[in-house]
């Protein structure tokens, strides 16, 4: 008879659950895109993004610029703007950055935050069973009472510096205050990204609901503007915005006061406005160039200034028109350049027909303070010795073909080809005020006076407030995160050997959380009250 002997079964452990590699790929992308190496790197590169916009000109700021780039440089312009080198913070790379970057902050700040707050809520720990392995130790110190009033005592007295504790009575009669220190510096960490984070949300709800343009504005009754597209010189809109939404108001410049030192330098400036809001009465208002004057839903701020002749020219058959016209500044001293183009005169009365070849273009320099030797450069930017210098040209100033051009220069392809003939010598006539120029058909030009104007830039930001509010608490975050360290000490307090009523023994320790170079000194303190009592009594 065979006997079989009777053995356990061990069941086989069940095989290893083979993870999705779909799942697997997700989780590990999310992992490396929400840390912090991450955050950093995307951070940089948004910086060295944003590189090539303030290197080329944007459309989004200067139309003007980015026809003059490509004129200039006819074969790279293309190439760049196909990589949105002139629309650098709209181009999808640029968003995908800061898409990536926002989400990535948003990955680290969450789960940091609510670790953070847990370990608000946490207690501090107990104290470790030997803590003469801690960088900070000190042993044998003296309390002058027992173990669990020397204890509260000391309790007390860490809670005065801001320590959190907890007392603990111990298994031998003991007892042990455990105190931890520093958790703003987490604290700090996680508002500086917070912070961040409000910024970034600000530029995009700023890009999108903002808006802005420029205008150079002449002074005089004749010469004001109401917020609409059309009447800025170079403009921009939210992609969230249409030209309806923009706020109705009106402005003329009334006055503009500016006052230079004996080098020329400018000292201050000075614009009053007549401003009128919702179709309201109009108001007298004053700004400067560290003052903007503040609207509704509309901040206006000075840039720059500049002169403008009044010219008037007088055609063969009698009839006279006036112009305003700027001259934009070229140096320090406001030495400025510019045109005046006549297209509508000589017009036949008996015809009413215009010859196009009868137009009148004037070209040159306008000095505030003109020299007596006749240079082309003025000699200090104030009104003194007002001197215009012209180049007079008669022909088509080509106006008509619907070709957008400078307003601040006349068509050099009409002067290369003949259709604007120079009138004159190679010298250019010099006018000052009150002054009359006769050209060879008996046609006039008179320097009637001049006016000031003032660059404005006009701009509205919703989201303004949200950035100063952001980069404040940044700020402050990350003078938080850095100037404030995560230390925790420990207090273990015995009964005096040989049962001595009224003292106790006590052993502290000190472990920095992070780098501190300071700490040493930190404990030294907290326990040279005791030092100083094991002195005085004579305890080893």
């Amino acid at each position: 008879m065979t006997v079989v002997e009777d053995r356990p079964v061990t069941a086989e452990p069940p095989p290893p659950r083979r993870v999705n590699p779909v799942w697997a790929l997700l989780r590990n992308s999310w992992r490396q895109l929400t840390s912090m190496r991450t955050a950093l790197i995307l951070l940089f590169l948004l910086a060295v993004a944003a590189v090539p916009g303030s290197i080329f000109p944007q459309r989004s700021v200067n139309r003007e610029n980015v026809a003059e780039y490509f004129t200039a440089h006819p074969k790279l312009a293309p190439a760049l703007d196909r990589f949105f080198a002139f629309d650098v913070y709209s181009s999808p790379w640029f968003a995908a950055i800061y898409l990536l970057l926002f989400t990535s902050l948003i990955g680290c700040v969450l789960p940091r935050l609510r670790d953070h707050i847990r370990a608000l809520r946490t207690v501090p720990p107990e104290a470790p069973k030997r803590m003469d392995r801690l960088p900070q130790h000190a042993a044998g110190l003296v309390g002058p009472e027992g173990p669990a009033e020397t204890a509260e005592s000391i309790a007390r007295t860490l809670r005065r510096k801001w320590f959190r504790t907890r007392v603990r009575e111990l298994p031998d009669g003991g007892w042990a205050v455990s105190a931890e220190k520093g958790f703003l510096k987490e604290t700090g960490n996680l508002i500086f990204h917070i912070a961040m984070l409000s910024v970034l949300v600000g530029v995009g709800f700023g890009h999108w609901y903002g808006w802005h343009g420029n205008r150079l504005l002449v002074g005089g009754d004749d010469q004001g503007f109401c917020n609409a597209i059309t009447q800025y010189d170079d403009s921009a809109l939210g992609p969230q915005l249409d030209a309806s939404d923009l706020p109705n108001f009106c402005m003329k410049l009334t006055d503009f006061e500016a006052t230079y030192q004996s080098t020329g330098q400018p000292k201050s400036f000075n614009a009053t406005v007549a401003v009128s809001q919702d179709d309201g009465p109009a108001e007298i208002r004053s700004f400067t160039v560290n003052d903007p004057l503040r609207l509704k839903h509309a901040n206006v701020h000075l840039l720059g200034q500049g002169y403008a002749p009044e010219l008037k020219y007088t055609d063969r058959y009698g009839i006279s028109q006036t112009k305003v016209v700027p001259f934009l500044p070229v140096d320090g001293m406001l030495t400025s350049e510019g045109v005046a183009q006549f297209a509508d005169v000589n017009i036949d009365p008996k015809t009413n027909n215009r010859d196009e070849k009868l137009q009148v273009g004037f070209e040159g320099v306008f000095l505030p303070t003109g020299d007596t030797d006749g240079s082309a450069r003025s000699q200090f930017p104030a009104l003194n010795n007002p001197v215009l210098y012209l180049t007079a040209y008669r022909g088509d100033l080509g106006l008509d073909v619907g070709i957008p051009g400078s307003v601040y220069a006349l068509d050099r392809d009409q002067i290369d080809s003949g259709a604007l003939k120079k009138l004159g010598g190679d010298r250019p006539y010099a006018l000052k005020q009150g002054e009359k120029l006769t050209l060879d058909d008996g046609t006039t030009l008179e320097f009637v006076g001049v006016r000031e104007f003032a660059t404005l830039s006009i701009r509205y930001d919703p989201t303004q407030f949200l950035l100063l509010i952001g980069s404040v608490l940044g700020l402050a975050g990350l003078m938080l995160s850095l100037a404030v360290h995560r230390r925790r000490v420990w207090f273990r307090v015995l009964p005096a050997a040989g049962g001595t009523a009224g003292s106790s023994v006590i052993e502290a320790g000190g472990l920095p959380r992070t780098d501190y170079p300071g700490f040493g000194d930190e404990f030294q303190t907290l326990t040279a009250d005791f030092k100083a009592r094991r002195n005085e009594e004579g305890t080893p």
